[in-house]
């Protein structure tokens, strides 16, 4: 368990795995300050073999941690849907991702996507679109320095939702009871413009 107060500068990589596109987001939280390093995608759309796929996703998250130093990488964790192929597909992607981290001795996390959008914009169903409008607000990213793909912007979110569950106080579980617009103000009163 962390004790945030010995814990004040910290580099968090997320990650949002896919097997066609896996997002990633760099965040270096300094007190309470959280500067982002790095976000973006990595594309593999037109590569048919999933075993190349695979290994690019490795060399990316390697290259990444070699490049950031991350303390901790945070990963989306899978989601179940009715497709057991992709299931399979996304759970080896996610676990090349977190094999990298442990090649490199980083510690990993995983959130389920309600949790990573209910810590983000308050609301556990909230759309790809309130996620990355809230990543925009959080960091105070301009319209210019937001990616093209939501992909990178769900990467950071679950970078994001990590630093959350580490700094308490914040939006997180220990809030058990509290959902909603509401309890996001109550808690993050410096995060929300009247």
């Amino acid at each position: 368990m962390y004790i945030w107060q010995v814990i004040k500068d910290r580099i968090i990589l997320g990650i949002d795995p896919g097997t066609n596109v896996m997002g990633f987001g760099i965040i270096h939280v300094k007190g309470s300050n959280i500067v982002l390093l790095e976000l973006g995608s990595l594309h593999m759309n037109k590569i048919e073999d999933h075993g190349t796929k695979l290994k690019m996703i490795f060399d990316k998250v390697l290259s990444l941690i070699d490049h950031h130093h991350p303390d901790e990488l945070a990963a989306e964790a899978p989601f179940f849907g009715k497709n057991v192929q992709s299931m399979l597909k996304l759970g080896r992607a996610q676990g090349v991702a977190l094999a990298a981290a442990l090649h490199r001795n980083i510690p990993i996390f995983e959130y389920a996507p309600r949790k990573i959008k209910q810590s983000i914009t308050g609301k556990g169903a909230a759309s790809k679109e309130q996620v990355a409008a809230m990543v925009q607000i959080l960091l105070k990213l301009t319209d210019d320095e937001m990616p093209k793909f939501s992909d990178a912007t769900d990467g950071v979110a679950a970078a994001l939702c990590h630093y959350y569950q580490l700094k308490p106080g914040q939006f997180t579980t220990a809030n058990k009871g509290q959902s909603g617009w509401k309890s996001f103000i109550n808690n993050n009163p410096g995060r929300v413009k009247s």
